[in-house]
């Protein structure tokens, strides 16, 4: 018998999970139940004026951004700037990062993250707003918290 994370994946292009968060949509491709905790994988869209998330620093696993469409505005811990299609942005523990979309179109990109597990911040918010809490910056740094995620 095969062991289920040593077997290849194929996801088609609307597959995966699909977890929508404060205008941001994170369609996972891959989760840590699909890479035994490893990696994660998402394709994500932020519509004009939305943030993706304020500068923060993640202190257990590292993130990888990379641009498919659109221009991303991104904060690299010591300004912002702007990320186009092809640019990607490293954002391993400690380093501070934020994203947003100061354009008038939609952005599309790709996060990975190592290792897996980070998928559940999302989960969790999702969760709560859906039960009826509002998105605050307190609810979403009590969320961050759990993750060891912290502000910049």
């Amino acid at each position: 018998m095969v062991d289920p994370v040593k077997k290849a994946l194929l996801r088609r292009p609307d597959e995966g999970e699909m977890i929508r968060v404060g205008g941001v949509d994170h369609l996972f491709k891959l989760t840590g139940a699909d890479t035994g905790g490893r990696f994660a994988m998402e394709e994500f869209t932020l519509a004009p004026g939305i943030v993706g998330a304020r500068p923060h620093v993640h202190h257990g696993h590292d993130e990888y951004f990379y641009v498919l469409e659109g221009e991303l505005t991104v904060h690299d811990g010591e300004g912002e700037v702007t990320a186009g299609p092809g640019h990607s942005l490293s954002a391993v523990r400690g380093a501070p990062h934020g994203y947003r979309n100061a354009g008038d179109s939609p952005v599309r990109g790709l996060c990975l993250y190592t290792p897996a597990g980070y998928e559940d911040y999302f989960r969790q918010v999702h969760a709560a707003v859906d039960a009826g809490a509002e998105l605050t910056e307190s609810l979403l740094a009590e969320f961050r918290s759990r993750f060891r995620t912290t502000p910049f």
